[in-house]
């Protein structure tokens, strides 16, 4: 939230843990690199645009070593950045799992912006 943002803004650099959903890192570079992408079948896209969670039967693939609760970058087949998430499955589960069974929590897409148009300030 906002909120948040401008409380951690107060605290130093080097004191900050973590905020929000960790789905990259910054390396000494100064480069941010995506740890954990999710990649969703092209009949799945719009389903994710439109707020709703990566069932299996939709998953295309997905990064190696994924663990549940990570914070993951939902991508198109093509390599488009749809929006973020959190996985609700590690990779190994993904494999046995139902194809019904959620495998993405839907946490904020591209959509977004045009759903929540009108109540925009």
């Amino acid at each position: 939230s906002e909120k948040l943002l401008k409380v951690a803004a107060s605290v130093p650099r080097e004191s900050l843990v973590s905020l929000g959903t960790c789905f990259g890192k910054f390396t000494k570079s100064q480069k941010f690199r995506l740890s954990y992408k999710v990649w969703v079948k092209p009949g799945s896209e719009q389903s994710f645009l439109y707020g709703n969670h990566v069932l299996k039967s939709g998953l295309g693939r997905i990064t190696e070593n994924t663990a549940q609760y990570q914070g993951v970058v939902v991508f198109s087949m093509a390599d488009v950045p749809l929006g973020f998430g959190v996985a609700a499955k590690s990779t190994q589960e993904c494999r046995k799992v139902d194809p019904m069974a959620i495998v993405v929590f839907h946490q904020a897409d591209v959509g977004e912006y045009v759903r929540n148009e009108d109540t925009l300030t």
